[in-house]
């Protein structure tokens, strides 16, 4: 009897942590979201239209690209006595050198200003979940 009177308190205590969690997480969300909806309504014909553009100029370069693969690979084949494995995992380098400088220059493209409440926001949150204040 006296184990079980214990182990009540303990999962009571668990169970109220776990529900005090969740609410933060919740309003944090919340917050953030509510955020989001500001800056996305403050600039959304920028954003509409950088969308569609990015979106057309992707569909574009991926057709590009597919072209590109084709010829550097029939390039190859015909002037090179390698196997089809190599030219293809050379190919296969020279796209992953290019994937990561567009990402890292994507990264640095997409940086800009953002609503205070966001920079905030992320701060907060950023404090609450090391234990600071």
């Amino acid at each position: 009897m006296g184990k079980n009177n214990m182990e009540k308190p303990k999962n009571k205590n668990f169970a109220n942590t776990a529900s005090r969690i969740s609410a933060i997480a919740s309003s944090v969300m919340d917050l953030h979201v509510r955020i989001a909806l500001q800056e996305v309504d403050r600039e959304k014909r920028r954003l509409i239209s950088g969308g569609i553009f990015l979106a057309i100029g992707m569909t574009l370069l991926l057709v590009v690209l597919i072209c590109i693969h084709i010829i550097f690979y029939l390039f190859l084949e015909n002037y090179n006595n390698w196997n089809a494995e190599y030219n293809l995992l050379l190919i296969i380098f020279i796209d992953l050198f290019l994937a990561g400088l567009s990402l890292k220059l994507g990264g640095k493209l997409s940086k800009g200003p953002y609503l205070p409440q966001t920079l905030e926001g992320l701060g907060k949150t950023t404090r609450a979940v090391l234990g600071k204040k």
